[in-house]
């Protein structure tokens, strides 16, 4: 008798600690929620989401749509950085759960789980500088973006402001500077390796290695076969086409 008493007695105390640690997280998240709401409409009151298209078209010398964009460019920008772009409405649940997990095991936050629209939003809107009132702000931010333009035009915002490297912003200076082409002209191989530069941009940029480009090409194909955006054969054949790509202006680095 006194073993199931004291079984229960510390099943008690189990359960109480699990119902504090849990009222204690929903207060936390609701704190960092209202700091979250608070600084996208601070943000928003500075730049409006109804002129971020306007504010972007200022700054491109040209503005590319995405009837200008080769298929496969967008396919392997949708693999490389939000597969379930075109069905979440600004964010994708199932990605930040997945980050979450790998933050946990990493014990860092080296995974965000960021949607397109949420990394249009963070560029746009708010600082580079990684913390939860941020990412609970591009929330709210993702969601206003949604309910303000459609997927075409958050595609083409995103393509025509991410940072590309060696000082190139927007697809039409990436694809200009690094092959001396119009978006509209890349061919898959070229099409391929831009996608994968904004990841991590002074990482990747071919022109700081080769090396390092063509190794994030090999992961943006990885992700396209599992998509079904290009079948085995296809992605064999764009990773040989790197090896003689042809690049323009700068010299390229070899490692």
């Amino acid at each position: 008798m006194k073993t199931r008493a004291s079984s229960r007695h510390v099943l008690k105390i189990l359960l109480w600690i699990f119902a504090a640690l849990l009222a204690l997280a929903l207060i936390a998240v609701s704190v960092l929620c209202f700091k979250g709401y608070k600084m996208y409409r601070e943000a928003v009151a500075e730049r409006p989401v109804a002129a971020l298209q306007d504010n972007i078209r200022s700054r491109c010398y040209v503005y590319v749509t995405c009837d200008e964009l080769p298929q496969i460019y967008k396919d392997a920008v949708i693999a490389a950085e939000d597969r379930r772009f075109e069905t979440h409405h600004g964010i994708d649940p199932i990605a930040i759960a997945r980050a979450v997990l790998v933050d946990i095991k990493t014990l860092s936050f080296a995974e965000g789980g960021s949607t397109i629209t949420q990394q249009l939003a963070k560029n746009e809107l708010f600082t580079q500088r990684k913390h939860l009132e941020r990412k609970f702000a591009e929330i709210f931010a993702a969601h206003a973006i949604e309910d303000t333009y459609t997927k075409d035009e958050i595609f083409e915002m995103y393509v025509n402001s991410i940072y590309f490297g060696s000082g190139y912003y927007g697809i039409y200076a990436a694809a200009g500077g690094y092959f001396g082409k119009a978006p509209a002209e890349l061919n898959a191989c070229e099409s391929v390796m831009l996608a994968g530069l904004p990841n991590a941009p002074s990482i990747y940029s071919p022109d700081n290695s080769l090396y390092y480009a063509m190794k994030r090409m090999t992961v943006v194909l990885q992700r396209m076969i599992n998509y079904d955006f290009v079948s085995i054969p296809e992605a064999d054949r764009i990773m040989a086409e790197a090896f003689s790509l042809q690049f323009y202006g700068r010299g390229m680095a070899a490692a």
